[in-house]
C-alpha cells in the first residue's frame, strides 16, 4: 500500500462552504482522496456519515489487494 505521512490510506482535507455530499446530498464537511490503491487519486465531498463508508471501501480495496499481493507471493 503507498502510505502518506500518517500512514493512511485516505487524505482528509475540509470541505469548500456550501458544498453538498457526493453520495446523499447532505451538506459535506471533509474532501477525501484516496491514496494507493485502486481508488488511487478517487476524491470527492463528503458528510461524516458517507466519509466514513467512503473511507472504509478504500481501506478494504487496499487490504484486499494486499491480501492477494501476500497469496501471490507465498505460493
Amino acid at each position: 500500500m503507498s502510505d502518506n505521512e500518517f500512514r493512511r490510506p485516505v487524505s482528509v482535507d475540509f470541505a469548500p462552504r456550501g458544498s453538498s455530499c457526493e453520495w446523499c446530498g447532505k451538506p459535506a464537511e471533509k474532501q477525501l482522496t484516496a491514496i494507493g490503491g485502486s481508488y488511487h487519486n478517487e476524491s470527492g465531498l463528503f458528510c461524516s456519515p458517507c466519509g466514513e463508508k467512503f473511507s472504509n471501501v478504500v481501506i478494504n480495496a487496499v487490504n484486499a489487494a494486499n491480501a492477494a499481493r501476500t497469496t501471490a507471493f507465498a505460493s
